[in-house]
C-alpha cells in the first residue's frame, strides 16, 4: 500500500474531510512519527505494534564474495514489534491451544 493508497483510505473511511484535509493528515501523523524515531524515541500504538530505533556498534564483518573483513559501521536501526492484537490478526487460524505462545513468535 502507497501513501496515496493510504490517504484515499482515511478519505474514504473517515467522511467529513476533504481528500487535501486526508492528505495534510496522514502527512502530519507520518512528519511526527519521523520526528519522534529520530529522536530515539519509541513509538507504541496500541492494538497495532511498538516502533523502536536500536543503536548498533560498529562491528567486522565479511564480504561475502572473498570472505576478507570489512568493517561495518555504527548505525541506528529501526525495529517494529507487532502487537499480540496485529498477530491475532494477521494469523487468525493460530491460537493458545494450537500449542503456539507468545515465544514461539505468536
Amino acid at each position: 500500500m502507497t501513501k496515496a493508497e493510504i490517504i484515499d483510505a482515511v478519505y474514504e473511511k473517515v467522511g467529513g474531510f476533504s481528500k487535501k484535509e486526508a492528505a495534510e493528515v496522514v502527512e502530519a501523523v507520518f512528519d511526527t512519527m519521523k520526528d519522534v524515531l529520530s529522536d530515539g524515541e519509541k513509538i507504541k500504538i496500541s492494538g497495532f505494534g511498538n516502533f523502536v530505533v536500536r543503536t548498533k556498534k560498529e562491528r567486522i564483518g565479511r564480504n561475502p564474495q572473498t570472505g576478507a573483513p570489512i568493517p561495518i559501521s555504527a548505525r541506528r536501526v529501526l525495529t517494529f514489534k507487532p502487537s499480540q492484537v496485529l498477530k491475532t490478526v494477521l494469523n487468525p487460524h493460530r491460537t493458545k491451544e494450537d500449542g503456539v505462545d507468545s515465544a514461539d513468535g505468536f
